[in-house]
């Protein structure tokens, strides 16, 4: 992006949260972040604005935008990433391992992209971009609630595009593979292994790299992109 803009990253105090807002800080454009309990860890070379919220909370959501409006500015690019997972064999499920992470997965990105569209609509410009996973595509034993939350913003990003395409604002998503974050970090080492030896190119992906593309659909250039699903996996979906 050649001209300055609000961005906000929810989930965006580690992993690719993090390494996306601080692609967007260097790239000299104003960036928030939410968390949930610990805000991102500063490293000298950006300045990001950490804003405490629970994105399965609307009232949370009010308030933390008020803030980033009154501090700085109308969000103008939503890099919707926050989520969570609660991995188990759908026998062993529980209502509320499902309903909890479709909450915070899906329902929280409708949240948080209905509340960023008002401003976006008045200044008929806007991006959004929500980043779900090869699972959505692919399924995963043991994911059937990560993979279906991830999945249904797909459903809803690309009904968003058709929504707001008229006041030039594009929606995407971006689907990304096995990635060398925390979560993955704390898997054992031949689950690791299986996972690698899954994935064409052979290794895990860097939050970096995610960010790299995120940081495209949401500029000037990506102004004719919109209800498109960027797979950034190492091949591992293949465009599934």
């Amino acid at each position: 992006m050649s001209t300055s803009r609000v961005v906000l990253v929810t989930g965006g105090n580690r992993g690719i949260g993090l390494a996306t807002a601080t692609e967007f800080a260097q790239n000299g454009h104003q960036v928030a972040v939410t968390y949930r309990s610990e805000p991102p860890q500063s490293n000298g070379q950006v300045d990001l604005l950490g804003v405490c919220c629970d994105v399965t909370d609307e009232n949370q959501i009010e308030a933390a935008f008020a803030e980033i409006e009154d501090r700085l500015g109308p969000v103008e690019v939503l890099v919707s990433n926050a989520g969570i997972n609660r991995d188990k064999l759908l026998m062993r499920m529980s209502e509320a391992d499902f309903t909890d992470v479709i909450d915070a997965n899906l329902t929280a990105g409708y949240r948080v992209a209905k509340r960023a569209t008002k401003s976006m609509m008045r200044n008929r410009w806007g991006r959004i971009v929500f980043v779900s996973s090869v699972v959505g595509a692919v399924g995963q034993a043991g994911q059937a609630n990560y993979a279906a939350s991830k999945a249904g913003l797909v459903g809803l990003s690309r009904s968003l595009a058709k929504e707001l395409a008229s006041r030039n604002i594009t929606v995407n998503v971006v689907a990304p593979g096995p990635v060398g974050t925390d979560m993955l970090n704390e898997l054992d080492e031949d689950r690791r292994s299986a996972i690698i030896d899954a994935v064409p190119l052979g290794r895990l992906g860097e939050p970096s790299e995610i960010a790299a593309t995120i940081s495209f659909l949401a500029s000037d250039a990506a102004g004719y992109v919109t209800g498109a699903v960027i797979p950034v996996d190492g091949g591992l979906g293949m465009g599934g």
